[in-house]
């Protein structure tokens, strides 16, 4: 009995951490692919200081007084992979404010059957926090609608404020 309550604890710890991660498809190139992820003021908001371009690149994005944050590109690897690293937030709408700091968020592109498969991960994201529920629901809708219509269409659809 104590052994079927330690592996449904561990179980539930493993839930509990899990990074938030989205994966779909588009029907374009991984050239194409990853150029659109860079261009960050196309699919995730229009309120962008900073480059968000080149490996070391730091922006920082504003959705009004709600959401703030500072990323540094600290992967960049052509047509499969960049990452960046949230070294400030300020999420105003939860208690703590910095629970974004220190996290990563990453893009893993790869081809699949003529296709391009992205793998989106935010490291640190995990359903303990505070801010999952909200944060997960809005990058599943950035990333499904927004950037994957820049990706196939050419236009996003990102935040205005």
């Amino acid at each position: 009995m104590k052994e079927d309550w330690d592996s449904l604890m561990k179980t539930d710890k493993m839930i509990a951490e899990e990074d938030f991660t989205l994966s779909f498809t588009v029907n374009a190139s991984p050239q194409e692919a990853f150029k659109s992820i860079n261009e960050v003021r196309k699919w995730w908001t229009e309120n962008l200081e900073g480059r968000s371009e080149r490996l070391n690149d730091e922006f920082t994005v504003r959705f009004g007084d709600i959401h703030a944050s500072t990323q540094k590109l600290t992967e960049f690897v052509p047509d499969q992979k960049v990452s960046w690293l949230i070294t400030d937030s300020q999420l105003n709408f939860i208690e703590n404010k910095q629970e974004w700091n220190g996290t990563r968020i990453s893009f893993e592109i790869t081809e699949e059957n003529g296709k391009t498969r992205i793998l989106f991960t935010h490291q640190g994201l995990v359903p303990a926090i505070e801010c999952f529920s909200a944060c997960s629901g809005a990058w599943t809708d950035y990333l499904e609608n927004s950037l994957k219509s820049l990706i196939d269409e050419g236009k996003g659809q990102p935040g205005k404020t």
